[in-house]
């Protein structure tokens, strides 16, 4: 065997320790290698024994990285990435114009899904593939080019953001189950059934505070984790949402949603565009950009 192969070890051994390490459980990182535990137990010895010395203290059933791992890990872990990165560029030339964007659920479906033709009109060339995803995530681990992020710039380090728009959340109900529940000031709503998005538990304390009323008493209401499904059940009459205004403006147009107190909620957080800092090498990538900035000007 030659000197330079000796030192490459196979991949599914290096992939089998990257995420024993993390996890310091060969069980999940089989889990999520799609390997059994004893395949990755096998992998970690094949390693050692090359190395020629142990990476895991073993106690008992449960493993954990001693010193020798731990400095084996930290100078892994970038040539693992830098191998991702490659193989991703690779992919990307081979698949020349074709895209993977992330978004947030109901901003796919109301924001981006309507804009498409004007996209496909824009460049015809670029295929576009959209796939849900609620939280930030490394994108030297998934297979996306950008993605829309909603919140802070500082929530997802590493990566590069474009400001898109901030967004007005307003309270809005059934006009029918208005129409049975007089409201003559936002503090009739303390009585009333809060429908609230699940990630956003904070919204009604935050709204009422904002309309100088005294909320330490509010009951926690009904949670949906998508804006769309909170829309619906609003709609439907089980009680009063806060959702951005931009994502149901359909309702508000047909009148099947109404706005009992014009009394927006805003905040810092806005929607990104958010990429790695050389995604924009890719022609396709810029192009989605340029596309994406000019539709929210």
């Amino acid at each position: 065997m030659s000197e330079s192969r000796k030192w490459l070890p196979p991949m599914t051994a290096l992939a089998s320790f990257e995420a024993a390490a993390r996890h310091e459980s060969f069980s999940r990182a089989g889990d999520e290698i799609g390997l059994t535990q004893s395949a990755v137990s096998r992998q970690i010895a094949l390693l050692e024994d090359l190395i020629q010395r142990p990476l895991f203290d073993r106690i008992g059933r449960r493993v954990r990285l001693n010193e020798a791992g731990r400095a084996y890990a930290v100078q892994l872990a970038p040539a693992l990435d830098a191998i991702r990165r490659a193989t991703r560029a690779a992919a990307q030339r081979r698949a020349g114009s074709a895209l993977r964007i992330a978004t947030l659920p109901s901003f796919g479906m109301r924001w981006l899904a309507p804009r498409l033709p004007h996209l496909s009109a824009r460049h015809p060339q670029l295929v576009v593939d959209f796939a849900a995803r609620s939280e930030p995530f490394d994108f030297a681990q998934e297979d996306f080019d950008a993605a829309i992020h909603f919140g802070l710039p500082q929530e997802w380090p590493g990566v590069t953001m474009d400001f898109l728009f901030r967004e007005d959340v307003v309270p809005v109900c059934a006009p029918g189950w208005l129409a049975a529940h007089p409201l003559r000031a936002p503090v009739d709503l303390l009585g009333a059934p809060l429908l609230s998005q699940s990630s956003r538990r904070d919204a009604w304390p935050r709204w009422f505070a904002a309309a100088g009323v005294d909320a330490d008493a509010l009951q926690p209401g009904p949670t949906f984790e998508h804006f769309l499904m909170l829309a619906q059940a609003a709609a439907a009459g089980a009680g009063v949402a806060l959702i951005p205004r931009f994502l149901i403006q359909p309702e508000l147009e047909a009148g099947t949603l109404v706005i009992p107190f014009a009394r927006p909620l805003s905040s810092e957080r806005a929607y990104y565009l958010a990429y790695p800092a050389d995604a924009l090498a890719n022609p396709a990538v810029a192009q989605f950009r340029a596309w994406m900035l000019a539709q929210v000007e």
